[in-house]
């Protein structure tokens, strides 16, 4: 089924995703860690098919970093956020998906760039770090669905890697990015049939009463550009 995202009533508007990207480019200085909207879809993306809900109250912090300057611009950028996050599960229902993309300046001009939202995908899979971790380890069913994203992940320098890959060609690129919402759409249904078991869930809490600070030798993230789709 191939249904345009405007039809679909979740979906934000062209105008809608220009006064969210404003809003977040206007609350960061791009160097500072914070989500652009390519990074604030990713995140979402990663909660919409996830082993376990993620309430607003968990995510929101990932995103808005210091108090709004009135309550009308609160309740219109909570607004924003919402329905962007609602949009994602509706959008994969009917085949809409794409995810939401940024640019980066190269000699040859400006190029799509997936290195924001692979930035967002990844801070989506450590909200519920445990359940992905210890699943990623025992099952290389999970791994390899994700492939195509951790391909454009490690290409992009958002995760680290052991081994050593040669940078993709522009075709394994843009035959990857192709490949995002099929992954999507494989992950939630693997999470639907493999649910989370009681023991995760023990490892999970315990966890939760341990935090662990991110480490300060991370690799570099990546986020430019503006949001294409």
């Amino acid at each position: 089924m191939n249904t345009s995202k405007t039809d679909w009533p979740s979906s934000l508007t062209d105008n809608e995703l220009d006064e969210l990207d404003r809003y977040l480019r206007a609350h960061t200085s791009g160097e500072d860690g914070r989500l652009l909207l390519d990074g604030v879809h990713g995140l979402l993306s990663a909660l919409a098919v996830g082993p376990l809900q993620v309430l607003p109250d968990e995510w929101l912090p990932e995103v808005l970093h210091e108090p709004f300057a009135d309550e009308a611009e609160g309740n219109r950028v909570l607004e924003l956020l919402a329905k962007l996050n609602d949009s994602i599960s509706a959008e994969l229902d009917v085949d809409a998906y794409e995810p939401v993309l940024g640019e980066v300046d190269t000699d040859t001009g400006p190029q799509l760039s997936a290195a924001g939202w692979c930035e967002g995908f990844s801070r989506g899979i450590d909200l519920r770090a445990v359940l992905w971790e210890s699943r990623l380890a025992d099952d290389p069913q999970l791994m390899e669905l994700l492939g195509p994203v951790m391909a454009l992940a490690v290409d992009d320098g958002v995760l680290s890697s052991e081994a050593e890959f040669e940078k993709l060609s522009d075709e394994e690129y843009d035959e990857c990015l192709a490949q995002v919402p099929a992954v999507l759409e494989a992950v939630g249904q693997y999470w639907q049939a493999k649910p989370v078991t009681e023991e995760e869930l023990e490892a999970m809490v315990q966890r939760h009463t341990e935090p662990e600070p991110r480490g300060d030798n991370a690799p570099p993230r990546h986020r430019s550009g503006h949001w294409v789709h």
